[in-house]
């Protein structure tokens, strides 16, 4: 939310500047953006889905329904239905934390949010088989309890919340250090309790940022690859995510399948980046009424 203000801000500031500009610079720069936009993602995208349909409907079809692709399917969303709702808890309490309480350690705390940008995906995957893995520090007791984590959906669950942990809560954050305190320590003064205050005041304050954040989230905890890969095994029919299903059928020859599969993951991204677009519209519109 706070980048969504901060790109209005930066569109009203360079509105005028914008018309003192040249009618041969405008045209420049709108011609290279265009041209590399086409040429590095509309181009590619749209081969993307040329490929897929390229023997057919029906084979398209049969490639996004056999076993192994709705194994995938399902496992992708699995993962991402718990990683999401985890996020958006530990976000919201990470957020909350850090811009209402002062403590020991807080930068230390916003530093380690970050550092699944920092830290490869494939290092992420690596650590949580150094801890749960059959030679891990608790392979022993999970396979006494007969647990696996480490080349099952659980492992696959871990790499996909561990990738994802820094983006609802880095959304919240210069948001909720922006509005500061003042409408919550107001409504404690008149009597609201914690949950009041929450639901009341700063919730309807985050909302598009929260949302915001939830979609982002959602769009890469879909499409992870590098954790995942490391920590599912690659087992056909029981561990693979749809990117991993891709990687496999395209590595084994099987190209019109994997575009298939792959068109299916680009919708599901374009999907994302429409309802991301919509809440920035649904933002501008309410700020434009405040400001009004």
């Amino acid at each position: 939310m706070a980048g969504i203000v901060s790109r209005l801000k930066g569109h009203r500031a360079s509105g005028s500047m914008a018309l003192k500009e040249p009618k041969w610079v405008k045209r420049l720069l709108i011609g290279v953006t265009v041209s590399f936009l086409f040429i590095f993602l509309i181009l590619p995208l749209a081969m993307v889905f040329i490929s897929a349909f390229s023997e057919g409907i029906s084979v398209y079809y049969a490639s996004i329904t056999e076993s192994a692709a709705l194994s995938a399917i399902r496992l992708t969303f699995f993962a991402t239905m718990i990683a999401v709702p985890l996020n958006l808890i530990f976000g919201l309490a990470a957020a909350w934390s850090i811009t209402k309480f002062e403590f020991p350690g807080k930068q230390i705390l916003i530093t380690l949010i970050d550092l699944p940008f920092a830290v490869s995906p494939v290092i992420g995957g690596l650590i949580y088989i150094l801890i749960f893995g059959s030679q891990g520090w608790f392979g022993n007791s999970l396979r006494d309890h007969g647990i696996q984590i480490v080349f099952a959906a659980p492992g696959v669950v871990l790499g996909t919340i561990f990738v994802t942990v820094p983006f609802i809560a880095r959304e919240l954050i210069p948001l909720m250090q922006a509005q500061g305190k003042d409408q919550e320590l107001a409504a404690i003064t008149l009597g609201a309790s914690g949950w009041q205050v929450f639901w009341r005041v700063t919730l309807p304050k985050i909302k598009w940022g929260l949302l915001y954040g939830v979609i982002l989230c959602n769009g890469r905890a879909m499409g992870e690859f590098g954790a995942v890969s490391v920590l599912s095994g690659h087992i056909r029919g029981q561990t693979n995510t749809i990117p991993l299903h891709i990687e496999i059928l395209y590595n084994e020859y099987h190209t019109t399948a994997a575009f298939a599969m792959a068109s299916l993951l680009t919708f599901l991204a374009l999907v994302t980046l429409g309802i991301k677009t919509y809440i920035e519209s649904k933002a501008a519109d309410e700020m434009n009424e405040e400001i009004s």
